[in-house]
């Protein structure tokens, strides 16, 4: 699991970004991908998959 910190979700539409603690990378979030609500700034651990457009967080949870 990798960690990091929500810069960016949008509830209602239902995706945002994460910067990775190691390398400061945007990853892309889905709401499908969720194990708990987040919300901008929260602390999270994740996977990480390829995706159609680049890297997908899935698994993700807020610690």
């Amino acid at each position: 699991m990798q960690t990091g910190k929500v810069k960016f979700f949008n509830v209602s539409k239902g995706f945002g970004f994460i910067i990775a603690d190691d390398t400061n990378q945007e990853i892309f979030v889905h709401q499908t991908g969720l194990t708990s609500e987040i919300r901008e700034n929260d602390r999270v651990s994740y996977d990480v998959k390829d995706g159609k457009k680049g890297l997908n967080a899935i698994n993700v949870e807020k610690i």
